[in-house]
């Protein structure tokens, strides 16, 4: 995209964000993840700042008032909205996961209705104000006893991400952010090479996977995936308890790269004790036999 195209875009956003501004008035009600975004963009259009700006991001608290409940909507404007899609997820304390992934496909497949370069935020705000009732009182329906539940399939994935390295301060701090944000368990192991796990529902791990990826992290590959379909919330399919960085020793400081290649032995170990170990050859394409003898 050119960056006559680009600036066109960010002008919409900043639009946008103004009308945002004017139907939620109150101080804090958008809550920007990073206060100085919008100023930044603006420098950036006036030709004051070169990189490129921060996306703006951001949540808003939506009162229903029939049931009375509260929906918050994280909202994520990549560069080129609204030429491309807009990233979209309501949850709520009130809603059971299920509800609130149905609610979540409903309200993307009406974003997707939206031509290229169409506005939607307002858009989705007053669709979930119209419709997100029913998925409130759907939910209530299934703990009555005479309604024969159907057991709901979910599809519990894992995945194995390779990275030639992971170094950076604040791209290591987004991974954990993300990984804590969303409903996934794994790790993210620094270093050369780069590793990460991530587990939980589909959906889940899709948008980990989307938004680490943002916006053009080249060396970076999902090099297995393992999914497994259940009825339950797949606490027990898990095999880790909390999504952390791992940090292993590194050996080897090569002059004066900083070039720390990554413990593979330790790794292997960790592996083990998470019932992984067949991993380790799909990463690196080395028998962890080897390692034992």
């Amino acid at each position: 995209m050119s960056s006559a195209s680009m600036k066109e875009c960010l002008q919409l956003q900043l639009l946008e964000m103004e009308m945002l501004f004017s139907m939620f008035p109150n101080h804090g009600e958008v809550k920007l993840e990073d206060v100085n975004a919008l100023s930044t963009i603006k420098r950036y259009l006036e030709g004051t700042r070169e990189a490129l700006p921060p996306k703006i991001e951001f949540e808003i608290t939506l009162q229903i008032e029939e049931p009375k409940v509260k929906i918050d909507l994280q909202v994520t404007m990549p560069h080129s909205y609204p030429y491309v899609a807009l990233q979209l997820f309501g949850r709520s304390s009130e809603l059971d996961r299920q509800q609130q992934l149905l609610l979540n496909k409903s309200l993307t497949s009406y974003i997707g209705t939206f031509d290229p370069g169409e506005l939607c935020v307002c858009a989705a705000i007053q669709w979930l104000q119209d419709n997100s009732a029913s998925y409130f009182l759907n939910r209530k329906l299934v703990y009555e006893p005479s309604t024969q539940a159907k057991p709901v399939k979910n599809t519990f994935l894992r995945m194995w991400i390779y990275s030639h390295h992971i170094y950076q301060q604040d791209l290591r701090k987004k991974i954990l952010d993300v990984g804590k944000r969303l409903d996934v368990t794994g790790f993210c192991m620094t270093g050369k090479p780069g590793i990460i796990c991530v587990e939980g529902f589909k959906e889940h791990c899709e948008e980990f996977w989307h938004t680490i990826r943002y916006p053009n992290w080249k060396h970076i590959s999902c090099k297995h995936a393992e999914s497994i379909e259940t009825e339950g919330n797949g606490e027990d399919l898990r095999l880790f308890h909390s999504f952390e960085e791992l940090l292993l020793e590194a050996h080897g400081d090569y002059g004066l790269r900083n070039d720390y290649h990554m413990n593979l032995g330790q790794f292997l170990e960790f592996l083990k004790k998470h019932k992984s170990e067949h991993v380790f050859q799909i990463l690196f394409g080395i028998e962890s036999k080897s390692s034992d003898s």
